[in-house]
């Protein structure tokens, strides 16, 4: 009993030492921040503040900007479920600041549908008595990518040319269809679990078809979302066999030309319907016929 105190009051600790820390380094970030100030702007920032707080400068009053806090949130909420971006942290660092120049450094952190990014970055804004300028640099990202071969290259390209918005643009396409294809998935699996096998789960790119009373038969569905360095965004879908060598060699199977009417019907009928096409057909213990299935040697197309 001791020893499970002590350890709860360990935790506690660390947990506490953990949030000191963080304290500490925000109250650095905001102390190295205020420096950039002269007295007199932030005398000057705060009390335009209070104007605009109580009315003063354009005669509005508080109800007035809740409706517009609230309208701001209506429009926050709609591009939120448009775009399927949703953004958890934010946090900016000013480096540097003079009459002519402000460096800052954002964090952002969020969800797109159920892909996780983090983006830090450096904002250069320059004035003059024109105009004022603003340029991103030091970009990063960061996100579980690895996996992904066609999104690595898009992230490091997008990193490359420091381009925000086409990041966000092409991550809300891709993340859609990251979320449809994984939807598909789990319906089809939940409809026809004893044809339907994930073998990857439901994030996999990939579903098989087997029909259990037709042992040796397998129909691989790959779908790949290709995304190229300018980030448009495609779905690439295709069948892959394996069947049976006797099957093969009787040609007394319909899934010898399976992956050719298999894109076809992709281009005819759509995704979702050419796959559960694809799932009856290939639950139909008559579409092999059954003394064929005693074989033990196969061809395939995937190993």
């Amino acid at each position: 009993m001791e020893n499970n105190a002590c350890k709860v009051y360990e935790d506690e600790i660390q947990l506490l030492e953990e949030e000191i820390k963080l304290l500490a380094e925000k109250y650095d970030d905001l102390k190295q921040e205020s420096t950039f100030y002269s007295d007199e702007e932030i005398l000057t920032s705060i009390k335009l503040f209070q104007k605009e707080f109580q009315g003063e400068s354009k005669g509005e009053c508080p109800s007035d900007l809740k409706a517009q806090l609230e309208s701001l949130e209506r429009e926050m909420s709609f591009l939120m479920k448009f775009t399927g971006i949703h953004f958890t942290s934010h946090s900016k660092k000013t480096l540097e600041k003079n009459e002519n120049r402000t460096v800052q450094k954002h964090r952002l952190s969020g969800n797109c549908h159920s892909l996780p990014f983090q983006l830090e970055f450096q904002l250069l804004e320059t004035q003059n008595k024109e105009n004022v300028s603003a340029v991103i640099t030091d970009f990063n990202i960061r996100m579980e990518s690895e996996e992904y071969s066609d999104l690595s290259k898009f992230v490091s390209s997008t990193e490359k040319h420091r381009n925000l918005l086409l990041f966000f643009r092409s991550l809300s396409s891709y993340a859609e269809w990251y979320e449809h294809r994984r939807c598909t998935f789990l319906h089809f699996k939940a409809k026809y679990p004893d044809i339907v096998a994930l073998p990857e789960g439901q994030l996999g790119d990939y579903m098989i078809l087997r029909n259990p009373k037709l042992p040796g038969f397998e129909l691989m569905i790959v779908w790949k979302i290709h995304i190229d360095e300018e980030g448009r965004t495609t779905p690439v879908l295709d069948l892959l066999t394996k069947v049976p060598e006797q099957v093969l060699e009787r040609k007394m199977a319909p899934f010898e030309n399976a992956p050719t009417c298999f894109r076809s019907m992709l281009l005819l009928f759509g995704i979702e319907t050419a796959i559960e096409n694809l799932i009856k057909v290939a639950g139909l213990e008559k579409s092999i016929p059954a003394l064929l299935t005693r074989g033990s040697n196969f061809k395939s197309s995937f190993n």
